[in-house]
């Protein structure tokens, strides 16, 4: 923020002139309201970065804290959406909208799901060049059309296209922005502020469930989906309103950043987290439609299950990344994806809807720490910060082959012939999901060896 002399208050302790620090580079601090890296005419000789270190967060502040708002609520509408596909599952294997198997029904979320994630291979470079007030208009605008066109679809394909595809691509056009620009307003504070901007995916995890399942026997499946519309466009004009970047760097990033490559825990974090999101995917798509084909609870309360999920996952979002600030991401991240696999294995024996609640709410509330974690440990890992748009985006870009096979590779070892195969397909998650942990616990240990009390 300027003071009334037009001087960064951080400049004016040293005597520098605003936009410069003491080694004399030049950096530029966006917080014009009409955010100006959209238009090159903005640009002048004295705005102009040159090659240099972005400033330091403020870590706090109005304009600090009312960025975790805009980014809850685009947490709210991406991964919040994903989040709820678990209804929309439960809703098409009724058959009510169209016949398909378990399969090729959860392509539609898969495809949804790896969507948000690719979606930053492109939406960080164009976030890095300083568009980001671009990427969440044009985002905003591909959710809420997906949603009003999903309202009228009746068939597979136009299901698939609406809700899998044109969604995805608008939440994949929100969410590495929102995750990047964070860590330019937080460092010390990181954990919290992520993990408060991403328990919008919990909330929204949340709301659009209890509505779309009050909704859909009052006025229908099309109304009741062009209310979430009407709810997506309503917050989605909040981060519009709110939202500006601090910095923008000085250099044109490319897509591909090649270093990343060759960097160890970069390339072995992506790789666990690839593999865990094929478990966490069986979770969130099939833990409605369990119970309900068990016959362990009806129809009603099965789809109050995924608002149970969601609900706990939000705790699991805030409270480990604020403790991560003080022990470590990787101390965090690496027991709670152990303990997701645990549970998971423990759904083979939840033969009764008390059990199934109780695992619903554990297992929410630890894989909400899988699922809020990823970008600051991709931020942490990235040296230089000036590419954490492009790192982040070739990081979920990696992920999301894990969400696009997540989905259908549960359905296939479900099965489509009754009884299906459950014991198989929570095994198969909870495997997965071990696999990654073991993982996480090597890029610990790279980082800090074998101490255990060390922050890492």
């Amino acid at each position: 923020m300027r003071s009334d002399d037009g001087m960064n208050p951080e400049m004016q302790k040293t005597g520098m002139p605003n936009g410069h620090h003491a080694n004399g580079v030049q950096d530029k601090n966006i917080n014009d309201p009409s955010d100006g890296t959209d238009d090159p005419s903005t640009k002048d000789a004295t705005n102009t970065p040159a090659p240099g270190f972005p400033p330091p967060p403020p870590n706090g502040g109005l304009q600090a804290w009312l960025h975790v708002v805009g980014g809850f609520m685009l947490f709210f509408n991406s991964w919040g959406l994903l989040n709820t596909f678990g209804v929309f599952q439960t809703y098409y294997e009724s058959g009510a909208l169209f016949e398909r198997s378990s399969s090729d029904i959860s392509w539609i979320g898969s495809v949804q799901s790896a969507l948000v994630a690719l979606g930053g291979v492109f939406s960080g470079p164009i976030y890095d060049r300083g568009y980001f007030r671009t990427l969440i208009i044009a985002g905003s605008l591909a959710i809420v059309l997906g949603l009003e066109l999903l309202s009228i679809a009746t068939r597979y394909y136009q299901v698939l296209l609406a809700q899998g595809i044109l969604t995805g691509l608008g939440a994949g056009c929100l969410f590495v922005p929102c995750v990047s620009i964070l860590p330019t307003y937080f460092n010390t504070r990181l954990g919290l502020a992520v993990g408060l901007a991403s328990s919008g995916a919990s909330i929204g995890g949340v709301i659009y469930p209890i509505v779309f399942n009050r909704l859909i026997n009052q006025i229908g499946y099309p109304w009741a989906v062009r209310v979430l519309g009407f709810i997506a466009l309503s917050t989605l004009l909040i981060p519009i309103a709110l939202m500006r970047m601090r910095y923008k760097s000085p250099k044109r990033r490319a897509v591909i950043d090649l270093s990343a490559f060759t960097d160890f825990q970069y390339m072995a974090f992506a790789l666990g987290a690839l593999i865990g999101f094929v478990g966490l995917s069986v979770l969130l798509f099939y833990v409605s439609f369990y119970p309900e084909n068990t016959q362990v609870t009806d129809t009603r309360t099965s789809f109050y299950i995924v608002a149970i999920f969601n609900g706990a996952s939000a705790f699991g979002r805030i409270l480990p990344n604020a403790l991560s600030d003080k022990i470590g991401i990787f101390n965090i991240l690496a027991p709670c994806t152990t303990i997701t696999a645990v549970l998971m294995f423990s759904f083979i024996g939840a033969q009764t809807e008390a059990s199934i609640i109780a695992l619903t709410v554990l297992s929410g509330f630890f894989s909400g720490v899988f699922i809020a974690m990823p970008p600051v440990c991709f931020a942490t890992i990235t040296r230089d910060k000036s590419k954490i748009g492009t790192r982040i985006g070739m990081g979920f870009g990696m992920i999301s082959l894990g969400l696009l096979a997540g989905g259908p590779a549960g359905g296939g070892v479900l099965g489509v012939v009754e009884p299906l195969r459950w014991a198989a397909l929570w095994g198969f998650a909870g495997a997965v999901t071990s696999v990654s942990s073991l993982i996480f616990f090597t890029v610990r240990v790279h980082r800090s060896g074998f101490k255990i009390f060390i922050k890492t």
